[in-house]
C-alpha cells in the first residue's frame, strides 16, 4: 500500500487529563483499538487513529476508520482517521512523518494492530495449518508493534516524556488459538520489558496491557457468550487513559498488567459500571 490518506475531524477537543496530547491508535477501526480511541478523545487527546479500511463501504465486516472517527466526533473529541497497511513500512513511515509534521509531538502511542491467522481453531495442530499463519500472526501484530514503538520512542525520547501501550494477552504465558499466536503475545511482553530499560531514564514508559474477554464484534458474534464475564472494548481505553494521567506512570514500565487489574489500582470502572472478573491468569510481577 501507498502513502496513507486520511480525515480530520472538525470537533473542538475536549477538556480532560489528557487535554493537549496528541496519541496515536493502531487498528482502530473496531474491536479494542476503537474502545481505545474514543477513551483517549474523551480525555483530551487528539487521536490518529490507523487501520486499513477508511470508509464503510471498503469493509469486509463492520468497521471503518470513518466509524470511529463519527463516535468520536459526537462525543465532543477530536481524530484523525490516517488509512495504514502495518505490514508496510512505507505507510508506517509517512504516518509518523505526518504526526510530527502536524504536531511536532507524540504523548500516548497504543500498539494494537493485529491481523488473525486464516486457521485459528485451537483443536487444528500446527502442523497441519499453513507455515504462513506465522507472517500473518507476526508481521501485524508482533512486529508492527516493534516499528511502532521504534517510530514513537524517537518522538518520546526527544520531548522526555511519553507513553507506549503494547496491547497483549494470556496468551503470553497460556496455549489460545494458535501456536504463533503466544509465540506472538510472548514476544510482544519481552519487547515491553526490554524496551523499558533503555526508555526509562528518558522519561518514557512502556508498559503490556491484558484484556480479558472482550465484547468486540467477533466476540459478540458468539453463541453462548456469558456477558457476566466480558468487558466492553473501552475499558481497555480507560486503563490507558489511567496509565497516561498518572504523573508516577515510570512505576509501571516494562509490566505487564490486566486491564482489571489496572481499574483496581486507579479506580475506573466500566461504561456499565460494573468491573469484569480478574483474569485466572495474571502476568507475572
Amino acid at each position: 500500500m501507498g502513502t496513507p490518506m486520511g480525515t480530520t475531524t472538525d470537533a473542538e477537543t475536549p477538556d480532560g487529563p489528557l487535554a493537549g496530547a496528541v496519541a496515536v491508535v493502531t487498528g482502530a477501526s473496531r474491536g479494542i483499538g476503537k474502545g481505545c480511541a474514543i477513551e483517549l478523545a474523551a480525555a483530551g487527546a487528539t487521536v490518529y487513529v490507523t487501520a486499513r479500511t477508511l470508509h464503510d463501504a471498503e469493509a469486509p465486516r463492520a468497521g471503518s476508520l470513518d466509524a470511529t472517527v463519527e463516535e468520536i466526533t459526537a462525543l465532543g473529541g477530536r481524530a484523525v482517521a490516517v488509512r495504514c497497511d502495518h505490514a508496510s513500512d512505507a505507510d508506517v513511515d509517512a504516518l509518523f512523518a505526518r504526526v510530527r509534521d502536524e504536531h511536532g509531538r507524540l504523548d500516548v502511542m497504543v500498539n494494537n494492530a493485529f491481523r488473525p491467522a486464516p486457521h485459528m481453531d485451537p483443536r487444528v495442530p500446527f502442523w497441519e495449518t499453513p507455515i504462513g499463519d506465522w507472517d500473518a500472526l507476526i508481521d501485524v501484530g508482533t512486529r508492527s508493534a516493534y516499528t511502532g514503538t521504534h517510530h514513537a520512542a524517537r518522538m518520546m525520547v526527544d520531548a522526555g516524556h511519553g507513553l507506549v501501550v503494547n496491547v497483549s494477552s494470556a496468551g503470553a504465558v497460556r496455549y489460545f488459538h494458535h501456536l504463533v499466536y503466544g509465540i506472538g503475545k510472548e514476544a510482544l511482553d519481552r519487547l515491553t520489558r526490554d524496551a523499558a530499560r533503555p526508555l526509562a531514564p528518558r522519561g518514557v514508559a512502556i508498559v503490556s496491557i491484558w484484556p480479558y474477554l472482550v465484547r468486540t464484534e467477533t466476540v459478540l458474534s458468539m453463541p453462548g457468550i456469558d456477558d457476566a464475564i466480558t468487558e466492553s472494548t473501552r475499558f481497555s481505553g480507560r486503563a490507558i487513559v489511567a496509565l497516561a494521567s498518572d504523573p508516577d506512570v515510570l512505576e509501571c514500565t516494562g509490566r505487564a498488567f490486566t486491564t482489571r487489574a489496572l481499574a483496581d489500582r486507579y479506580g475506573f470502572v466500566d461504561v456499565d459500571g460494573r468491573l469484569p472478573p480478574h483474569q485466572p491468569w495474571a502476568p507475572p510481577a
